[in-house]
């Protein structure tokens, strides 16, 4: 079998791309779709930015390379949703033990060694260090890794992990297609746009390109897999006539499958930007997007936390050249919902992005529990020897709070659940991520997560490929 790996953006051999420290540079470049959500209500009117990897290897080009494997409670809904087994957290723990090349303290119980993804965890300053006990004292148990128990447990606090070897980023493109770019039935063409999937009937035959000013239509022997985010996906999708069919016929596309579930189920994870002390002397040690990560309930009746932390040093850009450590809580099970609208049925039309973010008072209280609990982990004594004073958001409380906390939360850039799995009537792929009633065509992205995972989605997305890849080879 060949395969042909199209890419809308450019090559990732940049420095932005390959150097750690840049990331953030990545953003609004051309490594970015730049894609903008509509003014929200939930977060005073604002328009965020949903920046979303247009380069070789996608968001795992540009993100913060952090790898959270996910909630046992998340892949075992999956597991429910789809009525598969093989997507609960037994199975996939089995998968990401074979993926992953560990580079911490050897956990032959829950890690794996040799494999494709090297992983590594911060080594804690000790600012970083002082967060642990910070956490303890808190109630947060410790744990050596952050994706071993942990990930099953109500709460805790761990070293983060991200994907970088030898001070190099390491993205899913570079683990998984470079090594291979010699085999003469796998080719990758770069700066070639999808814009829809060409039919015979209700069976895929290929797909449309726009490429260096010219539509090529290629036809796919066997099937196609789309794999485009949870944005492009069902963008895709319903210029192809696969969605609901009355936005369809609103902008005159031929309806082919009826699936009323395409670009509904938004769900994001969004962000606190911050809670922010300032230190008495430079911070020893690099600027880090996160020291310690910490997973926490802000309510006792949760069966699994919904509020991620990350604190790191010298991020905040208010301060000029005063040194700082900043603590992010981050909502990572919303109750908000949004959706995806066509403005046109061309592929240069843009989508409208209903985000939605905070619309549910669930969400509020819960991030407003979280900005008070990070305030609680700053003040802890661990930390006395390296604050000097708090600078954000001060002792704000009740409505005062809420209107901080919806004026400056910001998308973590983890678009999700579009292109829904599952057996219900909003439900766009079956456990195999086959999208229903269509032939020769699977989609592979975080837009088929029935909901967001708990934690950054990077590494899920990983299994969600591997499932795919044992599908595809189970029926070819």
């Amino acid at each position: 079998m060949s395969v042909l790996l199209l890419e809308a953006g450019g090559s990732d051999d940049v420095p932005s791309v390959s150097d750690p420290a840049q990331w953030r540079s990545n953003l609004q470049s051309e490594r970015d779709w730049g894609f903008q959500a509509q003014p929200g209500e939930g977060v005073t009117g604002r328009s965020m930015p949903m920046n979303m990897g247009k380069v070789l290897g996608g968001g795992s080009s540009i993100n913060a390379m952090h790898w959270v494997r996910g909630h046992q409670s998340d892949w075992d809904y999956f597991a429910s949703e789809t009525g598969d087994p093989a997507w609960g957290y037994a199975s996939v723990s089995d998968i990401y033990r074979r993926i992953e090349d560990w580079g911490g303290e050897p956990n032959l119980a829950s890690r794996g060694n040799g494999g494709l993804v090297f992983v590594a965890p911060e080594r804690l300053t000790p600012i970083g260090a002082a967060m642990y006990e910070a956490a303890h004292l808190a109630g947060i148990p410790e744990f050596q890794s952050l994706n071993g128990e942990m990930m099953a447990a109500p709460s805790g606090c761990a070293p983060s992990e991200r994907r970088i070897r030898n001070g190099k980023r390491l993205s899913v493109f570079r683990s998984y297609v470079f090594p291979y770019m010699d085999r003469p039935n796998l080719t990758v063409l770069t700066h070639a746009l999808v814009s829809r999937l060409t039919m015979q009937g209700k069976r895929v035959s290929g797909v449309e390109v726009h490429y260096n000013g010219d539509i090529l239509r290629i036809e796919a022997g066997h099937e196609v897999v789309l794999s485009l985010g949870a944005i492009n996906t069902p963008k895709v999708l319903m210029q192809s006539g696969i969605g609901d069919q009355v936005q369809l016929g609103r902008v005159g596309i031929p309806v082919v499958q009826h699936l009323p579930g395409v670009g509904q189920n938004f769900q994001d994870h969004c962000i606190f930007l911050g809670c922010v002390w300032e230190t008495h002397e430079p911070v020893k040690g690099t600027k880090s997007s996160s020291q310690a990560m910490l997973f926490w309930k802000s309510r006792q009746d949760l069966v699994s936390p919904d509020i991620q932390i990350y604190q790191g040093t010298n991020l905040w850009p208010g301060l000029g050249d005063a040194d700082s450590m900043t603590i992010f809580p981050t909502l990572v099970r919303p109750r908000s919902r949004g959706h995806l609208r066509l403005t046109g049925p061309g592929p240069h039309d843009p989508l409208e992005i209903h985000a939605n973010t905070l619309v549910d008072r669930d969400d509020l209280e819960a991030m407003v529990a979280a900005v008070d609990f990070c305030r609680k982990l700053g003040s802890a004594a661990a930390f006395r020897p390296f604050l000097k004073r708090e600078l954000v958001p001060g002792d704000l409380k009740g409505a005062a709070l809420e209107h901080a906390v919806r004026s400056s939360v910001s998308t973590l850039w983890h678009q999700s659940c579009t292109a829904k799995m599952g057996r219900d009537a909003m439900s766009v792929v079956d456990g195999q991520l086959r999208v229903y009633g269509i032939d020769n065509l699977r989609i592979a992205d975080a837009s088929v997560m029935p909901r967001i995972t708990t934690g950054n989605t990077m590494a899920p997305c990983v299994i969600i490929g591997e499932r795919c890849a044992q599908a595809i080879q189970s029926d070819w």
